[in-house]
């Protein structure tokens, strides 16, 4: 891939193009990408975070109803900055939970030639977007949808206001169709929509020596469960948005033989357990941190998001499970599903919400023959390979680079 120039210098010159990337704090799903990104030949990212409390302490989660620490580096190689966050109640899930006035100073400081934003619904990550729309190339990610249904007043309104929003990017970024739907219909021209898959890192999860298998099978055998048996799977916050509780109904409704494995913690954690308490066929096991993950998956045969929403916008739990080789049932509210989940061949799909609908997929499932499961693992794990940490940073890079070389020739141009 050839290199651009930065702005101002000659069309010869060889200097990667400086891309400030906006992001609230270390996520376990986005450093990859920034790292990928910083051994870029042609881009020099920096990454600015907006939620600075989160440097130096764990992250309160209120879905897993405690502070999480990740167990896996989320700052090393890559160039970051923690910009101090001024708001009265910091965090992510209010709008002026992140208030940065200090955030466009220095990323015009730092020298940036692009700016990548990730999300925009915070005072502080808005204000980038509308700070930086005409001095330098606008880049946007997010992964929201249409999948939530809402009244049509509410949905009239939604639509002003985004239009509005996406008038300052130059470049939305999708990670999916279902995304790419939502750019479309916010007002954002087919031509300004990119593509960069939502993605993990699929080499940790596919660790393909059997260490992660064994490691499996010896913790199942712990649990009590057969090596034969067929097991169910979910992983992920007890809260209602995800379905817990309608698995768990559906599982023990479908009178099929098997386990149900629920990995995990939550507001709902109590009532799991009560349900499940005079049941040998469900277990439940605390959260597990990042490490642990890679061999979670394999606990179950099938992995499982029955996820009603609202705000299923991906589930990330998708990408991983298939990377570990399993096939996966999600419902119609899991955004993931439309991109990765074909039917009968890498998983099964489900009407959100409807008992009954689960049932039949549970059913299906269980009673697989183990090499029928085995073709879907296989084929689960080949179609998550297309979605890597790597197709991720290369996407990112080729849309920057597209839209760069484009306002670069016109500037030319206008000269």
């Amino acid at each position: 891939m050839s290199r651009i120039p930065v702005s101002g210098s000659s069309p010869s010159a060889a200097v990667p193009l400086r891309l400030a990337i906006v992001s609230t704090h270390p996520i376990q799903y986005y450093a990859p990408i920034f790292q990928s990104l910083a051994r870029s030949e042609v881009l020099q990212p920096k990454v600015f975070y907006t939620w600075s409390q989160t440097a130096d302490a764990p992250v309160a989660d209120s879905g897993f109803g405690q502070s999480i620490r990740w167990d896996i580096p989320l700052l090393e190689a890559y160039e970051h900055e923690f910009v101090p966050n001024v708001a009265r109640s910091p965090g992510t899930d209010h709008f002026w939970g992140l208030r940065t006035p200090r955030l466009m100073h220095a990323i015009e400081r730092w020298g940036a030639e692009a700016v990548l934003v990730f999300g925009w619904n915070s005072a502080s990550h808005l204000a980038a977007l509308r700070h930086f729309k005409g001095r330098i190339p606008v880049f946007f990610r997010g992964d929201s949808t249409l999948l939530d249904q809402r009244s049509a007043w509410r949905t009239a309104l939604r639509r002003v206001v985004l239009y509005w929003v996406y008038r300052h990017i130059d470049v939305a970024i999708s990670v999916g169709c279902n995304n790419r739907d939502y750019f479309r219909w916010c007002g954002v021209p087919e031509a300004r929509i990119a593509f960069a898959p939502h993605a993990i890192d699929t080499e940790r999860f596919s660790e393909p020596s059997g260490v992660l298998e064994a490691r499996a099978a010896e913790w199942r055998t712990q649990l009590g469960i057969p090596a034969e048996a067929r097991t169910l799977l979910f992983a992920g916050k007890f809260v209602p948005k995800k379905e817990p509780l309608l698995l768990l109904d559906a599982f023990c409704q479908s009178k099929v033989p098997g386990h149900l494995i629920l990995v995990g913690s939550g507001p709902l954690e109590p009532e799991l357990h009560a349900r499940a308490k005079a049941r040998a066929d469900v277990h439940i096991l605390p959260f597990q941190n990042q490490q642990a993950m890679p061999a979670v998956y394999r606990l179950g045969d099938v992995f499982v998001l029955p996820s009603r929403g609202p705000g299923e916008t991906w589930g990330l739990a998708i990408n991983e499970a298939m990377a570990a080789g399993r096939p996966v049932i999600a419902s119609t509210k899991v955004g993931a599903a439309r991109d990765l989940v074909i039917e009968g061949a890498t998983g099964w799909t489900f009407e959100a919400g409807i008992l009954e609908e689960l049932i039949r997929v549970i059913r299906d499932a269980l009673a697989s023959e183990p090499e029928r499961l085995r073709t879907m693992g296989a084929a689960a794990r080949r179609t998550s390979a297309e979605w890597s940490i790597e197709a991720a940073a290369r996407g990112i890079e080729q849309s920057v680079l597209s839209f760069c070389r484009e306002t670069r020739k016109a500037e030319v141009v206008a000269d």
